[in-house]
């Protein structure tokens, strides 16, 4: 694969979380986001991030304020810099310290009933806003491919990939306040998925929902995506209320 390639790939994954900040809390901000590609495994581990430059003018922040960013990345053991010809940021692999304990842990507090409800809104939401207004050619595309990557996903990336096709559903719907509040609750739920095992016949049962819901959606079948969208999610609520409750 071409670095030309690689570089297009990796940039179309982040689109979705991206978006320049505010000025008044640029540093925070910035984090949050960058927090948020990390944590939804957009850029997985062992891969680089954007050049601190691109990065920079995504955030519309400045090259000092992303290196201050950076280094609070590094000292959390998230990323390490890398010197030399291809050298930069890259994103550490996840390590399994402290195993389901420590997951239950970062858990304790979050109101499960309230993150599976909101992120049901959210997507039933953009679902029927796609298929309602319809998407471009190069959109339609996108969306496809995105399919297409869980179908050959390995089952050790089979949710970093499922994240990726729901993202980018999101962000298309044409709404970045919705795709931002999307990304922030996304997290939530990988990390309750995390506590969870991956059962193949419920990721066999997710696949062909998320045909059924591609499909509705480039059909322009608005009810259908919504009510596809909807069973989807209930399914994996169903799942983490039986597991975690």
């Amino acid at each position: 694969m071409s670095q030309e390639t690689d570089a297009y790939s990796v940039n179309d994954r982040l689109t979705p979380v991206l978006r320049p900040v505010r000025a008044g809390n640029g540093f925070e901000e910035a984090l949050e986001q960058i927090l948020q590609v990390v944590r939804l495994g957009l850029v997985p581990g062992g891969e680089r991030l954007p050049a601190e430059r691109e990065l920079a003018e995504r955030l519309g922040i400045s090259r000092v304020t992303l290196r201050e960013v950076l280094k609070v990345l590094q000292d959390q053991g998230l990323v390490e810099a890398r010197r030399g010809r291809y050298g930069g940021t890259f994103v550490l692999p996840r390590t399994d310290a402290g195993g389901e304990d420590e997951l239950r842990r970062r858990i304790a507090e979050v109101d499960i009933e309230d993150v599976l409800r909101f992120r049901e809104v959210l997507e039933v939401g953009a679902a029927g806003l796609c298929a309602a207004h319809g998407l471009t050619d190069e959109q339609a595309g996108r969306l496809r491919e995105a399919l297409d990557r869980t179908h050959e996903a390995p089952l050790a990336e089979y949710r970093r990939l499922d994240t990726l096709l729901h993202l980018t559903l999101a962000e298309l719907c044409g709404s970045p306040s919705l795709t931002a509040q999307y990304a922030a609750v996304r997290a939530t739920v990988n990390d309750l998925l995390d506590c969870i095992p991956l059962l193949v016949r419920n990721l066999e049962h997710s696949q062909r929902q998320h045909i059924a819901l591609v499909e509705a959606v480039l059909d322009g079948d608005a009810d259908g995506a919504r009510e596809m969208m909807r069973e989807h999610c209930a399914g994996t609520a169903a799942l983490l209320r039986g597991f975690l409750a």
